[in-house]
């Protein structure tokens, strides 16, 4: 495993911990409902709803951020038993995202955000 890979992974878990509490503070208004709160979750935080964030923010990245989403789609993962292989590697791509704007650019980390805020909604 190079030395890139291995930090795009660790850079993608602590992506998937920062998406994760940016969802979190938003659905914690959606409802007191513990149960359905955590239904609601993550049905924001699968990697097929990832995959679609990623696509859709596709024509605002920079080129080191698509630099970065190409380089993390292309790791070696296994996948998880909803997501296909397709879906799951775009899903590591968008947290390895996550993670780098985290780590590098917070500002830059908002810009995206607020592109992402309008999908995370109440389902009807």
């Amino acid at each position: 495993m190079d030395e890139q890979s291995f930090h795009l992974r660790n850079v993608a878990h602590l992506g998937d911990a920062v998406y994760e509490l940016f969802v979190r503070k938003i659905t914690i208004n959606m409802t007191s409902d513990t149960q359905k709160l955590h239904k609601l979750t993550t049905s924001f935080v699968r990697a097929e709803f990832q995959a679609e964030l990623l696509q859709n923010l596709s024509e605002y990245l920079t080129d080191e951020e698509a630099d970065i989403v190409r380089r993390a789609r292309n790791i070696h993962t296994g996948t998880r038993k909803r997501a296909n292989q397709s879906e799951y590697r775009q899903s590591t791509a968008f947290e390895a995202l996550i993670g780098w704007l985290y780590l590098h650019n917070k500002a830059r980390l908002d810009e995206l955000f607020l592109l992402i805020k309008p999908s995370i909604v109440m389902p009807e």
